[in-house]
């Protein structure tokens, strides 16, 4: 693949979406809990915070937080994971969340038949408010300069603003040789505020036209872009796998721009016991990487924003589609290892899975 990726840039990649502070219950319940780890965390932020801490790429994020001590313990969370935070906006807020706030997200992890279950508390948040003039897009992507910019749906549904923000920055990230990478993520819950599936897939046909690597599973495209798997059955954890390559082939001819396409595969047995593998088409062709059969899961939140680190850091360095979905698939499995959305992974540690390297101590 010939992503044609920028050749003079300060930052690899940059994501734009909303962070918010998870709260971790453990081993526990939400609803029984007396004390909570903090996480930062967010389908955008994840993958640019992998980029950086598991691959060693440059990395910066576009967001918001109100200006008060909650934003500033994420701001030093993101710090603590190598992201620059020069392009994050504080916006002013009145003390009690009226004119802005930031986001919580409360998520207990699941064992065994209990599924994990997430409760998030993220309405009015500052970047839900952000307009693309908070940010100097022009400096970061005119001036300094970006190989690689990520979002996805769950941003784009925060509002009716977000909406009209991710359109416009993607736009001039794309007016200075940009790629552009975007994960559909939909979340019914969060389109319905504010037009529901007829909003979500207007606002993303409008995106897809900017973008070069398309992210999303079966319910994505038919939700978002109104694609769908002839005789699908109603289960999404049993995917027709020759039916979903079928509707990929269908999705690039409508959207000739994507120069890939990806997904994972997921059939969840338990919540600790899923297969676990994933496909990319590019050039073509559609390849499937490993599969991770029986994987045992400790936190299952952020797998799939592992993948997309794993595979764009494929894609970026190799350029081979093949070479970039075994990536992301090695790194996703290996991050639901570890508690929290983001990873504790290193390079050396995904090659040696994607190598099969098995789980002996090492001493």
């Amino acid at each position: 693949m010939d992503l044609n990726l920028r050749k003079e840039y300060a930052y690899d990649a940059v994501s734009l979406g909303e962070v918010m502070l998870r709260l971790d219950p453990g081993e526990g319940r939400i609803r029984t809990a007396r004390h909570f780890n903090v996480w930062e965390g967010g389908g955008e932020y994840n993958v640019i915070r992998g980029l950086r801490r598991c691959f060693g790429l440059k990395t910066t994020v576009l967001t918001a937080f109100a200006d008060n001590e909650v934003g500033k313990l994420m701001e030093d969370l993101i710090l603590q994971g190598g992201v620059d935070t020069s392009f994050i906006k504080w916006m002013k807020t009145d003390g009690i969340g009226r004119e802005c706030r930031n986001g919580l997200n409360f998520t207990e992890r699941g064992f065994g038949i209990r599924g994990a279950k997430g409760c998030s508390d993220r309405a009015n948040t500052a970047i839900s408010k952000a307009k693309p003039e908070d940010f100097d897009l022009e400096r970061l992507f005119g001036e300094l300069g970006v190989r690689w910019l990520h979002t996805g749906g769950i941003y784009a549904a925060l509002s009716e603003q977000s909406c009209e923000t991710v359109i416009e920055v993607i736009k001039i990230a794309r007016k200075y040789g940009t790629v552009i990478s975007y994960d559909l993520n939909y979340r019914p819950s969060m389109w319905n505020a504010i037009g529901g599936i007829e909003k979500a897939r207007e606002v993303n046909r409008e995106i897809a036209k900017y973008v070069d690597v398309m992210i999303g599973n079966e319910e994505d495209f038919t939700a978002c872009l109104g694609f769908e798997i002839e005789g699908n059955d109603e289960n999404l954890s049993k995917l027709d796998i020759e039916g979903y390559k079928k509707m990929i082939r269908e999705v690039v001819k409508t959207y000739p721009n994507f120069k890939a396409v990806a997904t994972t595969l997921r059939e969840v047995k338990t919540a600790t016991v899923n297969d676990w593998s994933a496909l990319c088409f590019a050039d073509g062709e559609i390849f499937k990487a490993k599969d991770y059969k029986g994987l045992e899961i400790m936190d299952r939140v952020g797998g799939g924003d592992s993948f997309a680190s794993g595979l764009i850091y494929g894609l970026m360095t190799t350029g081979d589609a093949e070479t970039a979905v075994n990536y992301g698939a090695a790194h996703g499995a290996l991050a639901m290892t570890t508690p929290g959305d983001t990873t504790m992974a290193d390079k050396s540690e995904v090659e040696a899975i994607m190598g099969g390297k098995g789980a002996r101590v090492q001493r």
